[in-house]
């Protein structure tokens, strides 16, 4: 236990199971003009304005979730920075980074970075950073975007769902990545690839309301062959690669031997992929459509593995809504659905249940969810109960249960795959540099979230 000396704490909140980067503790974390400045033994708390005692819940760095689809502006009615942010808030969320696509504009300028920043600008219940995107001819917007607060970049090699965000093929790739090598930043990849997908069985030849129309529109091969392809691209261009939403057993695969060759590669996996699997989805059952598609039981177990020997370093929600009518809920038609699962209020919960099922810790999710993202995003003060770090904290429950109820979400659309199932883990409150932004259902504050560039 250490602290930064000072004369008298804003705020001091106490627990018997504060989860640090040295493990689960008894500990009083003291906070002042929005940061740790020390975190100390159970019962030597330091001087402070207000106390917290919460007994026995958890207290979790906050979730940095770098995969999340706010749409704003442009498709605000699909979601906006509001209602993410207030799901993000009541899920344990303290920061997201917004991708580039599903917007109008794309975040692929300067003017369109600068547009998106204020769509969120007092409207932002967490914190929150922006991707750029790297499309075709756009090479020279890379460094301005780096410079105006980008925290890194994504692509698409096929095509994204939208017109604006066209995929990317070896040929924009080779420059674009020479310049994010020279800028040191990251570039994370949906790494399917168009050629297999063209060898599958097409949709049309098989019924559209079967999820095993889906499933087999998307197969592994399309995912193995991208990742193969950025292996090689990351060796020839040292620029640092992130694989985002794995979804294929094999991959993981792939990764290690990239990594034993010292390779700068990493990669995520999602909620959904953990939870849920093909053998259980039913047909028509469009809210459980994405791409790369939910595989097989074991997969999901693989991916479990890959997690938990390090091979998979994070995981983030990719929360991309969509409204009913987009979902094909009332057709069930797997072909012409929108893929995508809002998941940003459950992401914590769906990990830890799935953690706790497997024997995995609250130290587990804690890395998972909240330090390597932030790592991956190049937020040093983001994700970690230490001091120095913003105080983004979420006091969780980790024994209480559950009933996910959609219309209680906060998300735009009331449209879950998770609907009715029981889940391990009560957000009770959550904190964003030391303000309470949730605390048991309601949101005493709103609009203070920050831009973090």
């Amino acid at each position: 236990m250490s602290s930064i000396p000072m004369e008298r704490a804003d705020l001091v909140i106490s627990s018997t199971r504060v989860v640090t980067p040295q493990g689960v503790v008894p500990a009083a974390v003291a906070i002042t003009g929005g940061v740790i400045t020390s975190v100390r033994a159970h019962g030597d708390a330091p001087d402070a304005a207000r106390y917290l005692d919460v007994g026995t819940l958890a207290v979790l760095p906050g979730v940095v979730d770098t995969h999340v689809h706010v749409n704003e502006p442009g498709r605000t009615e699909w979601e906006g920075f509001e209602t993410a942010t207030r799901a993000a808030a009541a899920g344990g969320v303290t920061t997201i980074v917004d991708m580039p696509l599903n917007s109008i504009p794309v975040t692929t300028t300067v003017a369109a970075l600068e547009l998106k920043a204020r769509a969120a600008a007092g409207r932002a219940t967490v914190d929150y950073g922006f991707w750029g995107g790297v499309v075709p001819g756009n090479r020279d917007q890379l460094a301005p975007l780096a410079r105006a607060g980008a925290l890194g970049f994504k692509c698409f090699l096929v095509p994204s769902g939208i017109d604006e965000f066209q995929p990317v093929a070896e040929l924009h790739l080779r420059p674009a990545m020479t310049k994010l090598a020279e800028l040191d930043l990251p570039l994370l990849v949906h790494a399917e690839l168009p050629t297999p997908i063209a060898r599958a069985t097409p949709p049309s030849t098989g019924d559209p309301r079967r999820y095993a129309t889906h499933l087999s529109s998307r197969p592994p091969a399309a995912e193995l062959e991208a990742v193969d392809l950025m292996i090689a691209l990351c060796r020839e261009t040292a620029c640092r690669v992130h694989i985002v939403h794995v979804s294929a057993a094999a991959t993981l695969d792939r990764l290690r031997e990239a990594r034993s060759a010292g390779l700068h590669i990493t990669a995520e996996t999602c909620p959904h992929y953990l939870t849920f699997a093909a053998e259980e989805i039913a047909d028509r059952a469009t809210a459980w459509k994405c791409a790369p598609p939910i595989r097989e039981r074991q997969v999901r177990e693989a991916l479990w593995g890959g997690l938990a020997d390090g091979v998979l370093d994070l995981v983030a929600s990719d929360h991309s809504p969509a409204p009913a009518k987009l979902k094909c809920l009332e057709t069930g038609d797997f072909v012409r659905a929108w893929g995508g699962v809002a998941s940003l209020e459950l992401s914590l919960a769906a990990t830890w249940t799935g953690a706790r099922a497997r024997g995995h810790g609250l130290p587990d999710v804690a890395r998972w969810l909240a330090e390597a993202p932030a790592r991956l995003a190049g937020l040093a003060r983001k994700g970690r109960i230490a001091i120095g770090y913003d105080a983004d904290l979420a006091v969780f429950d980790p024994d209480a249960p559950f009933t996910v109820e959609p219309a209680r979400l906060r998300q735009r659309h009331p449209i879950t795959p998770y609907a009715g199932m029981t889940l391990w883990g009560v957000v009770q409150q959550t904190f964003v540099r030391g303000v309470c932004v949730y605390d048991d259902g309601e949101f005493p504050v709103q609009g203070i979230g920050r831009w973090v560039r």
